[in-house]
């Protein structure tokens, strides 16, 4: 149990800023074997993010509530995905090979491809989560499953940034069987949240977003980098905020 809770400290404290017990046992291993529990930490951080919102809409208004929670959210991550995904834009609209695509992403300026995905992503969450009627409910759920399609990537595909200093470099080595069935059980929970077709719906078109966003990072470096998965976390937030705003009803989905 205490290995178990060693783990979720390291996945903890990979995605968030909270700080860590002091008796934590960190290793390039133990965080490799870390990547289980993801998902796990997803939820606590949508958790949270979500109570701030609920905190200060009673204070405030939906939209006033909803950006205070967003900027908690960057605080709380150091704005650690939006950071990736800034990155893998600059580096895959500003060059055209390999290497330079991969230089350009460590890079800690921002450029323009970096500067526009970002203003877009901030702004397409913020609209889209500001049209549900259940704002708290999509940030839980969004967080933890946006985090498990990002960390999936890790196990089938080629880590192929060459720099010792990268903070995902240790989650490049191979996965166990049990580190994804763990991932992805924890994924379960969003049944217990949702109705059972909207639940599927959302499983559904993230496999279809995984499966994309796989190819696209095959096809431009030949495998991922960190800042890959953190685009493809927030790409994956976006999604899931706009799949709960389709009505069944209006589509005639009849399961």
């Amino acid at each position: 149990m205490k290995q178990q809770l060693n783990l979720f400290f390291l996945a903890l404290g990979f995605f968030s800023r909270i700080p860590m017990p002091a008796w934590i046992d960190y290793s390039a291993e133990n965080l490799n074997r870390a990547s289980r529990y993801f998902t796990l930490v997803g939820w606590l951080l949508g958790g949270l993010v979500a109570l701030v919102f609920l905190a200060a809409d009673y204070l405030f208004s939906n939209s006033i509530s909803l950006w205070l929670a967003m900027v908690f959210s960057l605080l709380l991550t150091g704005a650690f995905h939006e950071d990736g995904l800034a990155d893998t834009a600059d580096g895959f609209g500003g060059a055209f090979v390999r290497e330079k695509k991969i230089s350009i992403m460590k890079d800690s300026r921002i450029g323009t491809y970096g500067a526009a995905a970002l203003v877009m992503a901030l702004l397409g969450k913020y609209l889209l989560l500001i049209e549900n009627t259940q704002i708290a409910l999509g940030i839980f759920i969004a967080y933890a499953l946006s985090r498990a399609v990002a960390a999936s990537l890790v196990f089938d595909m080629r880590y192929v940034a060459d720099d010792d200093g990268s903070k995902s470099k240790p989650l490049a080595n191979n996965q166990s069987k049990t580190d994804l069935v763990i991932l992805l059980a924890t994924c379960l929970p969003i049944f217990f949240l949702l109705h059972w077709q909207k639940a599927i719906l959302i499983i559904a078109t993230l496999i279809v977003v995984r499966y994309a966003a796989k190819s696209y990072f095959q096809k431009q470096i030949g495998g991922y980098t960190g800042d890959c998965l953190g685009a493809a976390q927030q790409i994956s937030e976006m999604v899931i905020y706009a799949v709960l705003l389709i009505h069944l009803g209006q589509l005639n989905i009849t399961w």
